[in-house]
């Protein structure tokens, strides 16, 4: 067990959030969403560009990936499709880790983004000059980062993994001895060295989304809804992922909708994965978890702030223009990579 002086401060970096207005569907004039839909296809294909959207974004953007040859996914799969598909220019819709961790793998393709202003908490809650030097002071541990983090806390790390093979690798390295330096996420990492017993000491970061996930309202409605199936993501606090009936990443989820034979789902992980969950099974209910957002002051809603900021305008923008380029610095970006690419090698059995 670590002792109070050795976990790492909690950092309360601002978080920017998106004014009010900016994020959500935008009043479209009638006719504009088809016109933008069919703009943004055309696109696609004069500039040889194909469009890799996550599960929390739009419906309509998921619908045009799934549409033109491109993915709606996870973030490992985000990269995973980015780095073997021969498009010479990436569209990342999702937040800025995600459009960096493209550009990490694939420095020789262009990476656009809706906006360059979607941010994550998990990622603000981990910057580099904070997290470097607590690397540091503990050389004798192995350093594994969420891919929720910038290219500069990537390249210290020597390993990148996502929720969807976290317990994976950090049971891997815990078999061989290691001791885990682990962020930022903090219940994504409690939960992994609950499940593995591996030594790890923990950053203090989490989600906006998940952390708002309350256990005693779950309850109240679990107990409402019996037939029900409880789905939550390890980024929620313990007293929730305690009352699920199955704990895994987005895609994990989405097969556990498809699988289970239940016909009722309360979901504690971002909204927007609704849209896939209701494509892989049709003929079911889901239902959002009760979070913090239960009045007007509601930040989170089961809904990213930032994913939202991802809409048909922006998109069309940045397919016109080429702006929101992501940019990596060539020296941290192959620093990073060495990371990166040991989580896409660990999926495909070279480890």
């Amino acid at each position: 067990m670590s002792s109070p002086a050795d976990l790492p401060p909690v950092i309360l970096r601002d978080a920017p959030f998106p004014s009010p207005g900016s994020v959500g569907h935008p009043d479209y004039k009638p006719g504009e969403r088809e016109q933008l839909i069919g703009e943004i296809k055309d696109l696609l294909q004069q500039k040889n560009a194909v469009l890799v959207a996550h599960y929390y974004t739009d419906e309509d953007l998921q619908m045009i990936a799934d549409a033109t040859g491109g993915t709606v996914a996870d973030s490992l799969e985000m990269a995973r499709f980015g780095n073997r598909h021969p498009a010479t220019t990436l569209v990342v819709a999702g937040v800025r880790f995600m459009g960096e961790t493209a550009k990490i793998l694939n420095p020789e393709k262009t990476v656009l983004m809706p906006t360059l202003q979607a941010e994550c908490s998990l990622d603000l809650g981990c910057p580099p000059d904070k997290f470097i030097p607590f690397c540091d002071a503990h050389p004798d541990r192995t350093v594994v980062v969420y891919a929720n983090t910038c290219a500069a806390v990537k390249a210290r790390a020597d390993w990148v993994v996502t929720s969807s093979i976290a317990v994976d690798v950090v049971r891997h390295l815990d078999a061989h001895g290691e001791k885990i330096l682990w962020a930022p996420d903090r219940y994504l990492g409690d939960y992994v060295k609950r499940v593995t017993g591996a030594n790890m000491l923990l950053w203090q970061a989490s989600c906006i989304v998940h952390e708002r996930f309350k256990a005693e309202a779950l309850e109240i409605l679990a107990r409402q809804y019996p037939d029900a199936a409880v789905l939550v993501h390890p980024e929620s606090p313990q007293a929730v992922i305690a009352l699920a009936d199955v704990v895994g990443s987005t895609t994990q989820l989405i097969n556990a909708a498809r699988t289970l034979p239940n016909r009722r789902f309360i979901v504690a992980t971002d909204n927007g994965i609704f849209y896939k969950m209701k494509q892989a099974a049709p003929d079911k209910v889901f239902m959002e978890a009760p979070s913090a957002g239960e009045g007007a002051t509601c930040e989170s809603c089961a809904h990213c702030p930032w994913m939202a900021m991802n809409n048909l305008r922006n998109l069309a923008e940045v397919l016109r223009t080429g702006r929101n380029e992501i940019h990596v610095p060539g020296e941290i970006g192959k620093r990073a990579l060495r990371a990166t690419q040991r989580m896409v090698d660990f999926v495909a059995g070279k480890h």
